[in-house]
């Protein structure tokens, strides 16, 4: 497969010594400025180590960047529509339910919800839609609806390199790196619904794990509901904690220790790891029946699953969400193509020519949080061992991107799986990210804005790039023409 390049931003003609001294002071203005995350390999909890981070920012086209950019709201209110449309999400993942038992569950919890009707109508997004650049073209990876991370690293990120290429010596760049403050835009999301619950001493409650690696980025978030209305109090449990302490109200209050909640923001909850016994999923029931506003509501959450976004590529679906033929033109244009493993004639050619040719396709399971997908020659020994099965239906083939190549040196801690990279000017791909927010209930959108952006950035050999798994780094994009 051919791969286009990009020049990187800056050619660095330092020796190795001048490296290592500017690496040494991008390492300690990271770790000064919180691009920073508990190490996996000895956590410890009063200990941080650097979060990877590229040291200079990679180059992006301008034009791909600002197209996504503008197209955010369409597809923030796109997946609202989504998930308001009970007979869509019912067609969508019928067959992806009857095959893997975690959506199975989620979707469990919005029939029941569903039925018995909701006590809060009004849900919340903080949604990231991923792009990655294809042949001159811009494509989305996938659009996420829960735990959408590194909102508030991301705010820092473009401060560091608007430093790093000062200190370089290249202040005539700083311009092409643009402004970037998702962390102040996902928190006003947060306010806002919290002020839409209307009590001014209920709070707000961070879903996150039992062990938090990505500490950093989650109280970001909290320090910037803090600065932005110093009155709303943001408490953080754990599924398992909230088996004990949380309960409803006579009013369907939810009522966690002797507080009332008024928004619950997921940062857990999309794994099958939060869930070790039926408790924790009782919990997200309990949780789905209250009065709290989500984020995200468990029909935003199915709205975001692979099978969902697969379904939304087929010839027409937008047309039942969507009546303006130029915004269905704008949004068709970033799909990618999506592919059901449902049992049909259609399929089985496409599963024929992915066995064939395995480098043209990624298989995708309903997960989210990477490190899940299928690549290369393990594409064909899983189709093939689960052909005729039912569990292929819980999974999708998506086109796969090959994105230009560039160069840039990856900086890490000095236990993470590239830790010589930051002293090689190394081959990498990057993957565009833009976040969004959106208010609504089933009759009316409240809210919608598009709120900034996230680069990640990996090795050009890997398949897999996430930051907090210690394959990708953290990036700022550098827009070129």
């Amino acid at each position: 497969m051919e791969v286009s390049c990009l020049e990187p931003c800056v050619q660095l003609k330092l020796s190795r010594e001048e490296l290592e001294n500017i690496v040494d002071k991008a390492k300690d203005w990271a770790l000064m400025h919180g691009i920073s995350m508990r190490s996996k390999v000895s956590f410890n909890k009063n200990q941080v180590q650097v979060l990877p981070f590229t040291l200079l920012p990679s180059s992006f086209p301008k034009k791909h960047f600002e197209k996504v950019k503008n197209i955010q709201v369409l597809l923030n209110e796109l997946i609202h529509k989504v998930a308001h449309n009970n007979d869509f999400l019912i067609k969508s993942l019928k067959s992806t339910i009857g095959a893997d038992s975690f959506t199975a569950k989620l979707f469990n919890i919005y029939e029941t919800v569903y039925k018995e009707g909701f006590n809060q109508t009004l849900s919340l997004g903080l949604f990231r839609s991923d792009y990655m650049l294809h042949e001159n073209q811009i494509k989305q990876v996938e659009l996420n609806t829960i735990a959408s991370s590194f909102g508030g690293i991301v705010t820092i990120i473009s401060q560091y390199h608007k430093y790093i290429l000062s200190e370089l010596g290249y202040t005539d760049k700083i311009k092409n790196i643009p402004e970037n403050n998702p962390i102040n835009g996902l928190c006003k999301g947060l306010t806002y619904a919290w002020k839409l619950y209307d009590n001014k001493k209920a709070v707000i409650l961070f879903v996150v794990e039992s062990i938090t690696y990505n500490i950093c980025d989650q109280r970001f978030h909290e320090f910037e509901i803090s600065k932005i209305n110093p009155d709303i109090k943001v408490i953080r449990k754990s599924l398992k904690d909230l088996v004990s302490e949380a309960r409803l109200g006579p009013n369907k209050q939810l009522i966690v220790g002797d507080l009332e909640v008024s928004v619950v923001y997921f940062r857990s909850g999309y794994e099958v790891e939060a869930y070790p016994t039926e408790q924790e999923w009782e919990i997200r029931l309990l949780i789905e029946r209250s009065k709290a506003i989500k984020c995200p509501s468990i029909q935003y959450h199915l709205a975001g699953t692979k099978k969902v976004q697969q379904s939304l590529a087929y010839s027409n679906a937008l047309n039942v969400f969507l009546k303006n033929d130029n915004i269905i033109k704008q949004i068709q244009e970033i799909f990618a193509g999506l592919y059901s493993l449902e049992f049909n004639n259609e399929t089985e050619s496409v599963i024929d020519n992915a066995i064939s040719h395995p480098k043209k396709y990624v298989l995708k399971p309903q997960r989210e949080g990477g490190g899940n997908n299928v690549y290369d020659k393990d594409i064909k020994l899983r189709l093939e061992s689960m052909r005729n099965s039912e569990e292929r239906t819980a999974w999708i083939l998506m086109d796969r991107f090959y994105p230009p190549v560039q160069k840039n040196y990856i900086v890490c801690a000095r236990n993470e799986p590239f830790e010589d990279n930051h002293l090689h000017f190394s081959n990498v791909v990057s993957e565009l990210g833009m976040y969004g927010v959106i208010i609504g209930n089933h009759d009316n959108v409240i809210y919608n804005e598009e709120v900034g952006h996230i680069l990640r950035t990996k090795p050009s050999n890997e398949n897999e790039g996430g930051i907090a798994a210690g394959i990708g780094a953290i990036d700022s994009p550098y827009l070129i023409s």
